[in-house]
């Protein structure tokens, strides 16, 4: 994989939970308390101060994950904290399986037909609820569906390429 050291945004603090000093979170991780396995954090708060964590403890209280935060005991605390981005170096995200890719390793990649035709580069992907899209930007943008093997023939990272079955036109 290439650039190991990048930052991965998993979550973000949404505020306060009881007055114990625990806190509301939002994860993107699947499934969602797949959060407290990724350590440490770096915490950036809205104005951009980062601050790196290790020890975030939690669990799935239904509507949402509460998290225990090392050293942090007080809900004016907490409030203060919200929308404090959650990232993790991409280092500490376990290898994809065969087949699978981490949609941040796969940003940045060119997207090209089977017939050679570039289509620009992967600009950020989004789920729909039935497949994953690549938003491939170039000339203009393209959403793609990240369906293998019917529109995704290859990803090759070595050639910083992915081959898709799409037509230019589309």
């Amino acid at each position: 994989m290439k650039d190991t050291e990048r930052r991965i945004l998993l979550g973000r603090v949404t505020g306060a939970f009881g007055v114990r000093g625990e806190a509301k979170l939002e994860s993107w991780t699947e499934p969602r308390t797949s959060i407290f396995r990724y350590q440490p954090w770096i915490l950036r708060s809205p104005s951009g101060q980062e601050t790196e964590m290790t020890g975030a403890r939690g669990r799935d209280s239904g509507k949402h994950l509460v998290a225990t935060l090392p050293c942090v005991t007080d809900r004016d605390v907490v409030e203060a904290m919200r929308g404090t981005e959650i990232y993790v170096p991409r280092s500490a995200l376990p290898p994809p399986r065969p087949d699978e890719y981490y949609w941040v390793d796969l940003e940045g990649l060119q997207v090209q037909t089977v017939e050679g035709v570039s289509l620009g580069r992967v600009s950020h992907l989004f789920s729909t609820g039935s497949n994953d899209v690549m938003s491939v930007v170039g000339d203009r943008e393209r959403l793609v569906p990240f369906v293998q093997p019917d529109f995704v023939k290859s990803v090759d990272f070595d050639a910083d390429l992915i081959v898709v079955d799409w037509d230019p036109e589309f």
